[in-house]
């Protein structure tokens, strides 16, 4: 890889990942994972630490549910904030690409928010990322087991509940939604999406597409919805009631996301040429994806 290019990787790194000490070492660069239940941690990181497992827990992800070592951190710190006596699943380090998680766990009074003008990711306050200045829309969410969810959103004209997760790079709708669009007859035809979870499962879903998810006053059109019988809906209760988790390839459709925690609001800038009730087209050409 030409220098240059391995410095824009690095770069782009940098702005989505955030600095985590741990035990007073580091700074180690942890993803955002706003559909994750706990903080993770990657053996790399432990062992370099020469921190040692000491228990298991359950981890679900999205294509499956597994059985994990875990470790405790003495003192986590970010953000200007410092956990202690942090319990957190341990993983190996590529199948995360990174060296950890920052899970609910770790979220739950601060914002996360995204600007995809500038690719870049932050975490804090909400009134050091300058409050809801400059927003356009601002949708009330619910607190379900950590999430935000929006549970008036519509898709194709179906009442869903939308899980916003910053860790899925697309975005995934359960069988009772499939079943649901496809009474209507608006699921189209269907390819395969392939991908992979923290664990390396691999998950292969039916990739459909919706022609308009409608959140707040914006409208997604075209959007690609891969659907399967993931572990993540069962763990929320949405087996039998259509639900969607909205992940970062519709994110990055506006300017800026910022999901508050604190207030459970969610917030989001339309691009400049766009007003809202405005409609953002979502092309998307391949019929085959890999991870």
């Amino acid at each position: 890889m030409p220098v240059d290019e391995l410095q824009l990787d690095r770069d782009r790194y940098e702005r989505l990942t955030v600095p985590v000490m741990i035990d007073g070492k580091g700074p180690f660069r942890f993803f955002i994972d706003t559909g994750a239940q706990a903080t993770v941690i990657t053996r790399r990181v432990t062992e370099a630490l020469e921190i040692e497992p000491n228990g298991e827990a359950m981890l679900v992800a999205m294509g499956s549910a597994r059985m994990v070592q875990t470790v405790e951190i003495d003192e986590l710190e970010f953000a200007d904030r410092v956990f202690s006596g942090l319990v957190t699943p341990l993983l190996d380090s590529h199948h995360i690409g990174a060296d950890g998680i920052l899970g609910l766990d770790s979220l739950q009074d601060l914002r996360v928010a995204m600007d995809f003008k500038e690719d870049r990711i932050a975490v804090a306050d909400a009134d050091a990322l300058g409050g809801n200045r400059g927003y356009d829309i601002v949708v009330r969410a619910r607190n379900k087991l950590g999430r935000m969810i929006i549970t008036d959103a519509e898709i194709d004209g179906i009442r869903t509940a939308v899980i916003l997760d910053t860790g899925a790079q697309y975005s995934f709708g359960n069988p009772a939604l499939l079943r649901r669009m496809m009474k209507r007859s608006r699921a189209g035809d269907r390819n395969e999406l392939v991908t992979s979870d923290v664990h390396g499962e691999m998950l292969r879903s039916d990739l459909a597409f919706a022609k308009e998810i409608i959140i707040g006053g914006a409208t997604i059109t075209n959007a690609t919805i891969g659907f399967a019988d993931s572990p993540a809906f069962k763990a929320l209760g949405y087996t039998d009631k259509p639900a969607l988790i909205l992940g970062m390839h519709n994110l990055a459709l506006f300017e800026r996301v910022a999901i508050d925690f604190s207030t459970q609001r969610v917030l989001f800038d339309l691009p400049r040429d766009a007003t809202p009730n405005s409609i953002l087209n979502r092309r998307f050409n391949a019929t085959r994806m890999g991870t």
